[in-house]
């Protein structure tokens, strides 16, 4: 056991709440409706499991909540900043104008997620989509006009359709891609402890699920080095809902899937965050053995926690309505038995915080 306290139990303040890390070699569902203090605390257990394991960690960040996990709160002790002082942390920017801004390669993705990514169906659109798949994509030959003058000067009309289809949508001008240059799949293939990829400022809806499918594939297909790694999707809905929505999102949602369902004997781990259950895949919900659950208070939600963990007792369940800010159950692999805890105090700064209602100025005649 590799334990890691996350706060104090809630019937005991005094006795220290600890979880195994070791077992964090399993899928983990994490969820509280808003104001529950969700993101506080998975960011909590992301510091103990820096602190305590030799895991590495890749975070996927939508509202740029853990660009800042590299820097220690003022109130954190010497020890601890000199601590984190010393992990090897890279967060990779589209919020803001900060280096380094994050980059993959559009010519790093599958044939079929490049076509999902031109919404090109392999059968509807057979002749543009035969053309995609038999392009020369080498990061040589990839150099952006070029490629689409290429395109639009062959002779091959399903080539020059392509390359319009391309155009019009403005795939590539999406900031995004770096073409033949670095991406972000090089530095997780080094394994850094912590790889923070900040996705939440791109314009185009479909970017940051491009760039989350740029990532899972490339893990997918190193799968056999069985190099360890946890794979944390902060608001996990935006990458795997129940019913994808555009060929992008349908994509990545089979990726994860394929993840949620194999991807442990390779040491690719899933640690989901949402807001609700019912957002999620069940084909990946389905997966998780390690429970993290706050203040949640849909019936129908509960229900649905209490069918995928039927490990949970019922009781516990029922008292998630009644959770205050911080508290949560914890149950699961991770727990020698159900656990109701009040998280402790981050070490790190959050990056994304509730923003504050300031009162009316008044005028004092």
């Amino acid at each position: 056991m590799i334990p890691l306290t996350i706060g104090t139990t809630v019937d005991a303040p005094n006795r220290s709440a600890v979880i195994d890390g070791s077992r964090f070699n399993r899928h983990t569902f994490w969820c509280g409706q808003s104001g529950s203090g969700k993101t506080y605390a998975l960011g909590v257990v992301l510091e103990q499991l820096l602190l305590e394991t030799e895991l590495p960690i890749a975070v996927l960040d939508p509202n740029a909540d853990f660009v800042r996990v590299s820097r220690t709160r003022d109130d954190a002790t010497a020890l601890e900043a000199e601590r984190f002082a010393e992990f090897d942390i890279r967060v990779f920017h589209s919020s803001t104008r900060e280096e380094p801004q994050l980059h993959a390669r559009y010519i790093d993705l599958s044939v079929r997620s490049q076509a999902a990514v031109g919404r090109l169906d392999p059968i509807a659109d057979e002749e543009e989509y035969n053309a995609l798949l038999h392009l020369d994509k080498s990061p040589q030959h990839f150099v952006k006009q070029r490629f689409l003058d290429g395109l639009a000067s062959s002779d091959d009309p399903a080539k020059q359709r392509l390359g319009m289809r391309i155009d019009n949508l403005e795939i590539l001008e999406w900031p995004l891609w770096s073409f033949g240059g670095s991406s972000v799949v090089d530095t997780i293939d080094e394994r850094p402890r912590v790889t923070v990829l900040d996705v939440g400022g791109f314009a185009h809806q479909a970017e940051p699920q491009a760039a989350a499918l740029c990532v899972l594939e490339h893990l997918w297909e190193r799968r056999m080095d069985r190099d360890p790694l946890l794979i944390v999707l902060d608001e996990a809905h935006n990458f795997c809902p129940p019913v994808p929505r555009t060929s992008v999102e349908a994509q990545l949602t089979e990726q994860l899937i394929q993840i949620a369902a194999e991807g442990r004997k390779f040491g690719l781990w899933l640690f989901l965050s949402t807001q609700r259950p019912t957002k999620i895949h069940p084909n990946v919900l389905s997966q998780c053995d390690n429970l993290g659950l706050m203040r949640m208070n849909s019936p129908r939600d509960l229900d649905e926690i209490g069918d995928v963990f039927g490990f949970v007792p019922q009781h516990l369940l029922e008292q998630s309505p009644t959770f205050r800010r911080g508290e949560a159950l914890f149950a699961g692999a991770f727990s020698d038995e159900p656990q109701l805890v009040r998280i402790g105090r981050r070490l790190t700064v959050e990056g994304g915080s509730d923003l504050s209602v300031e009162p009316r100025a008044v005028e004092v005649a």
